[in-house]
Parts: structure tokens; sequence; C-alpha cells
């Protein structure tokens, strides 16, 4: 069977390359022009370059290539999606039929045209199990007291937002909400925090109540690690079972060495 990757910016497409290697799978990549990192040119068996907005052009590279099943990994920014794409026709077609215009109901409605295809996009993570965490305190140190608190009351908070699709990511201190991620992402959430108020952040950052794990899907890494210790946040709380953790072991290694503690609920 052969699969598809539609691939963002950042690791996440090129660590779903890699488990599709060790498994013995080879993928078609469908690179976004502004999004996908050049690099994955030297990985990919057969690539085409696509812009945001030419679904149509991705559509046949993929039935061209004999995809069945399609993998959507790595970020493209929300302000690029509905700003800057110009859309081809297939995709304008798509956006006219929107009720709203938020990453589910796009994303959504780009999977049912690649279903009408033949082509079914699944779980972005089917290659990458190992990199979900189970529950539990990963780091050496427990969230305290105040922590606790604060991820207690950011839990309440973060589930509502991902609710209603308008983030995944809020930073708590002393049981008040510092900020709430919009379309700039979870590292500038927590940057804007800091710059909000300083030290005993709690970064909370959990998937929606029904993930859909095919895209979306909440991502953390180093990069997040170093935010929170430019921020002066102390403690991070994701979602087991649901959250990738890019480099794993390099990102526990500087939390522990910096006191950040991190735990998955």
């Amino acid at each position: 069977m052969k699969f598809g990757l539609i691939a963002g910016n950042g690791k996440f497409p090129f660590m779903v390359l890699e488990g599709a290697r060790q498994s013995g799978t080879q993928m078609a990549v469908a690179a976004i022009h502004e999004e996908t990192d050049p690099e994955i040119e030297q990985l990919a068996g057969s690539l085409k370059w696509v812009g945001i907005g030419q679904l149509g052009k991705m559509i046949r590279f993929f039935k061209e290539e004999g995809v069945e099943k399609a993998i959507m990994a790595g970020q493209v920014k929300h302000v690029q999606i509905f700003g800057r794409a110009i859309p081809d026709a297939r995709m304008l077609k798509v956006l006219l039929k929107l009720p709203r215009r938020n990453t589910d109901s796009l994303i959504g409605a780009i999977a049912t045209e690649l279903q009408n295809e033949g082509i079914e996009l699944i779980d972005s993570t089917y290659f990458l199990q190992d990199a979900l965490p189970s529950p539990g305190t990963l780091t050496r140190r427990q969230p305290d007291k105040h922590e606790r608190e604060n991820i207690d009351y950011g839990l309440e908070l973060a589930k509502e937002i991902a609710r209603l699709d308008l983030g995944q990511t809020i930073v708590v201190r002393g049981n008040a909400c510092v900020a709430i991620e919009a379309m700039e992402g979870t590292d500038e959430t927590i940057k804007r925090a800091g710059g909000l108020v300083k030290g005993r952040l709690t970064v909370v950052k959990i998937a929606k109540p029904n993930q859909d794990m095919r895209f979306d899907v909440p991502v953390v890494g180093v990069p997040t690690i170093k935010t929170m210790i430019e921020s002066g946040a102390t403690c991070l709380c994701i979602t087991a079972g649901k959250t990738l953790m890019f480099d794993r072991e390099e990102m526990i290694r500087l939390a522990n060495e910096k006191k950040i503690s991190i735990i998955a609920v």
C-alpha cells in the first residue's frame, strides 16, 4: 500500500518519514512551498512542491503515485491558510462550503475531498506511537502544590478553548490566566505570558476533548522547554497518549537540568 505525506513545517514530517522508513513503508510527499523545510527532498522517494492553496495539484500528485492513505504532519500557520494562500479551483470550492473558518472545519473539508478521490486521511501518529507519553510525571521533579493548583485551573480553561477550537495552550500563574493561545502558536503564547508576568508560570497544553488524531495534534519539544526557560515557566502539563514529544530524551534532559516539571494527564 502506498502512503502519502502532506508535509508542513518543523520536524514532524521528518519524524513521520523516519518512522515509515523503519517500518519499510514508502511515502509520496506533497511539500508546501511556504512551510516545508527543503531538506525533505533528501529523504523523500517521490516529492511534489505545492502551494498552500493548490489542493487540486496535491490530489493529482497522490493519484499519479497510487496513494491510498495519507498523513498530514507539520504545522501550517493559520495566517498562511486564511490570509495569504491563493486557492486553486478545488480549494476555492472547499473554502466556499466552510460553515466557519477554523482549523477543524478546513482540514475536515480537505479530508472529505481526499476521501472522495479514494485517499483516506489517517492518524498522523500512525508511525510514531512511541512518541506519545503515558500518564504521569516525566521529569525528576514533581509539580509542587502551587503548580498543581495552576494545572487544575488551567485544565478547566484549556478544555473549553480547545472545545471552541481557539487554541491548545493556556499559561497560568497563581490560579489566574495569563495568556491564551490564538493563531500565534504555543511558543509565542508562552513568550507573551513571560512578557506580562515574571516567573512561576505553568503551561497547560492539551488535546481537544474529541481530538481528531488526523490533524492538529498537540506537539511539544526542545524549543518548548527553551521558550519556557526564557519566559520563567516552571511546569508543563500535556495530554497523555495524544501529545507528540519531539526529541523526547533531550527535552526531558533539558527540563531536568533546569528543574522544570513535565506531567502528562
